[in-house]
């Protein structure tokens, strides 16, 4: 699907106002700041399933919504003891303040982490940001202006969705399949921006084990799309946190690997080590990296020195390769146990994807139930999920719900899924009876957090 509404005017696309007029007094008074806002806070929507979510958290219900990393396999006895002495060792290091590069053993060696998918890099190259969330913001900082167009694929991870709104850039989605982005959709979407006089800043993909579609793209492929973006002066944004999490054990070859000058690649620590240290990376063509690391200085001045001197200690002193290949092992037999389950459970005119790494299982439903009108009562069931259409920033995925089995235990997902498919059939039987009756508003993309990350 390739969505174009709106590119038919060749000036920036205006950003829709909230602020009421100076004659109607009182529409706003909880917050008397609102007429100071910026313009571009039009486009930092809060979650409306946010409150759905304290609720979820609760021990009763079984959450198949948030990407949460399961860490239980972590050696956390180690982990401590050489925290531990890296605070008598290094302390008046590790608690100071560092460099917005970020610290020069840890870029060095991210860039062997990176060489696991055929990546040859120069540390000065790489940029150390707070979570690789950090990296998305400043990549659109600077390369969008308001109106620019950005190409992601539709759906999209929710977080650079915020990201994009933030800027006020215009989300144009392109449609994937079982084989991930279409090339064919690609050269389309491209030429309609064109024809309309707009300019794409950059593609945003997420080739491996796509959040949220669970689908990667082709071996096959990843050349003719590096091939249309290059003849069409785009840049190619590669977001890859879950690259070495493939189920069998197989790496993808990173677009960055094969084309190094219209390439930024993002990583992160966060889904094969420890999400809650927020390290992660940019891998940038050399003339965009001074950027970057001026970027980064405005940010955050410089990323936490600890956080990354406990990455560069455990990269150092842990088998790390190890620990991933546990990682992927615990995170199979929950998607085994949650495509059984589905298998098992959901009523007819539901598919998904069958992913083969990664954290999530894109669902389909049946014609005429919305996904985000459902939740409440799912969760009121004690079940949750994320529905489709926050990972879209034009109003589509109401049909679609993105399951994530990373966090719960097999059983745990299993009757979740139970309890998931009795709640869709009770909806199923309301369309049948009275028809779609969900009167739901198009809604832009929201902020994420961590229940949808």
């Amino acid at each position: 699907m390739v969505t174009l509404d709106g590119l038919t005017d060749n000036t920036p696309a205006e950003v829709p106002m909230t602020v009421s007029p100076p004659d109607r007094p009182g529409r706003h008074n909880l917050d008397p700041h609102v007429t100071r806002y910026a313009a571009r806070t039009a486009g930092m929507t809060a979650s409306e399933i946010r409150a759905l979510f304290a609720v979820a958290s609760r021990p009763e219900v079984v959450s198949l919504a948030g990407g949460m990393p399961n860490l239980a396999a972590l050696p956390l006895d180690s982990l401590s003891t050489q925290i531990a002495d890296l605070i008598a060792e290094d302390g008046l290091v590790a608690l100071q303040y560092g460099s917005a590069h970020g610290i020069p053993l840890l870029r060095e060696q991210i860039c062997e982490i990176m060489a696991l998918e055929g990546i040859s890099a120069h540390p000065d190259d790489v940029v150390v940001t707070v979570g690789s969330q950090m990296g998305l913001d400043m990549v659109t900082r600077l390369f969008c202006d308001p109106g620019d167009v950005v190409l992601a694929e539709g759906p999209s991870y929710v977080g650079a969705l915020g990201s994009f709104a933030a800027y006020q850039a215009q989300v144009i989605h392109v449609a994937m399949d079982d084989e991930g982005l279409q090339p064919e959709a690609l050269r389309e979407a491209l030429a309609q921006v064109a024809k309309a006089g707009k300019r794409v800043k950059f593609l945003y993909t997420i080739p491996n084990f796509h959040n949220p579609a669970g689908v990667t793209l082709a071996a096959s492929r990843r050349p003719e799309i590096l091939e249309i973006c290059r003849s069409h002066g785009v840049l190619v944004v590669e977001d890859n946190p879950y690259g070495l999490l493939g189920f069998e054990g197989q790496t993808y070859p990173a677009l960055r690997s094969t084309d190094p000058d219209n390439v930024v690649y993002l990583g992160s620590f966060s889904k094969t080590f420890a999400s809650g240290l927020r390290v992660g990376w940019v891998l940038a063509p050399h003339a965009v990296r001074e950027k970057l690391v001026l970027a980064a200085e405005s940010a955050t001045l410089c990323p936490p020195t600890l956080n990354q001197l406990i990455v560069s200690r455990y990269l150092s002193t842990h088998d790390w390769k190890g620990q991933i290949k546990t990682f992927r092992e615990n995170y199979r037999e929950r998607r085994d146990a949650i495509t059984s389950a589905l298998e098992q459970y959901m009523p007819a005119g539901c598919s998904w994807t069958n992913p083969d790494g990664g954290f999530y299982v894109w669902v389909t439903v049946p014609e005429g139930v919305d996904t985000k009108a459902m939740l409440p009562r799912a969760v009121t069931a004690r079940v949750a999920y994320a529905s489709g259409t926050g990972f879209y920033a034009d109003g589509f995925g109401s049909r679609q719900m993105r399951l994530s089995y990373c966090y719960p235990t097999p059983e745990r997902i299993k009757e979740g899924v139970r309890r998931l498919a009795a709640v869709l059939e009770a909806e199923m039987d309301l369309v049948r009876t009275f028809g779609n009756v969900s009167m739901r508003p198009i809604s832009g993309p929201e902020t994420p957090s961590p229940d949808t990350a």
